[in-house]
């Protein structure tokens, strides 16, 4: 498994030049990040490198966990955290610092608050491919179907909707991160709950927004209630719920409050067959399906998909009926 804590003491350092206190720091404990004291308070480190919309839920859920479950004040650490985060977790009493020096820490009588630090830019390096638009459909594939993994280039770029070009150069640097390997016979995923959660945070900032077609709410709200007696096979088309109405239909434990549904009928026809009207801020997001249909399920979106949504939520309901289709749905993964 790959990983780069540097960035922990470049957060240290640049805290201890502004507030100009001294700060320990210890990151020989295998089980944790690392472990911070300042003055008498000794704090649990989680290290993440950056925060931001796409992830924000997924460590959110994260932390609280570890702050349940520790008897010792948790800190989070990052090289950038975004504003919108920021307010999140001092709403939520969690501390935290990242590089450029802004702080939020508050134990005891111990209280730091710095903001409006800016940090100077790095030169922006090339991102792998595998987590650009096409590699992230081709890691779908594979993570979506064990038996994926198996099938000629040719076939997963059908598939990805992708060219065997990519799927080529995908699969290599999956080898060179680590997360594939080739035997004589067969492919193997290596590492898979990283891929997994790399490829959440990764959909999430790139895929997402490009497939997101409109947002709508329902017209009669009689009719919202009666959600899962709508017939969406449409001529020849599908309707597929997503999200909250997703882990409702497959773990019987969530009753829905959004609706996210994907799809690749026009948006006529699904405000008529949904009744739905045009809403910035409706409760019903129509997303662009991207992948091809499969006969056994043709209700709900992949599991994969679904699980995406509900942890990235950041809302302990939805965080909790993932977790469910994590031990089931993905027990594979």
């Amino acid at each position: 498994m790959y990983r780069n804590n540097d960035f922990i003491y470049e957060a240290v350092s640049k805290l201890e030049t502004l507030i100009n206190i001294p700060i320990e720091i210890d990151s020989n404990r295998p089980n944790y990040d690392a472990l911070l004291r300042i003055k008498n308070e000794q704090f649990i480190v989680e290290a993440k490198k950056t925060v931001r919309t796409s992830n924000q839920g997924l460590i959110l859920s994260k932390l609280e966990e570890a702050k349940y479950n520790s008897n010792r004040p948790i800190i989070l650490i990052a090289e950038y955290i975004s504003k919108k985060a920021t307010e999140e977790l001092k709403e939520r009493g969690i501390n935290y610092m990242d590089t450029a020096g802004n702080a939020f820490i508050k134990c005891n009588e111990l209280i730091i608050f710095i903001e409006g630090q800016k940090k100077a830019k790095k030169e922006k390096t090339n991102q792998s491919r595998a987590f650009q638009e096409a590699g992230l459909k081709i890691v779908f594939q594979l993570l979506y179907k064990p038996e994926n993994l198996q099938y000629s280039y040719r076939r997963i770029a059908e598939k990805a909707n992708v060219s065997i070009g990519s799927v080529s150069n995908v699969m290599a640097e999956l080898e060179d991160l680590n997360y594939l390997l080739k035997t004589g016979d067969k492919r193997v995923l290596k590492n898979k709950n990283e891929l997994l959660e790399r490829w959440i945070v990764e959909y999430n900032a790139v895929i997402r927004p490009r497939i997101l077609r409109k947002r709508m709410r329902f017209l009669d709200k009689d009719y919202q209630q009666q959600w899962r007696n709508i017939n969406t096979h449409i001529n020849n088309g599908y309707i597929l719920w997503g999200g909250e109405p997703g882990g409702a239909i497959l773990t019987e434990n969530l009753r829905p409050e959004k609706f996210t549904l994907f799809t690749d009928l026009d948006l006529s026809e699904v405000a008529r067959s949904l009744k739905l009207v045009p809403s910035e801020n409706g409760e019903v997001e129509i997303l662009q399906k991207f992948w091809k249909n499969d006969s056994e399920n043709q209700k709900t979106a992949p599991a994969l998909l679904i699980y995406a949504d509900l942890i990235n939520s950041g809302f302990g309901r939805n965080i909790e009926t993932a977790k469910q289709i994590l031990e089931n749905e993905l027990r594979y993964i």
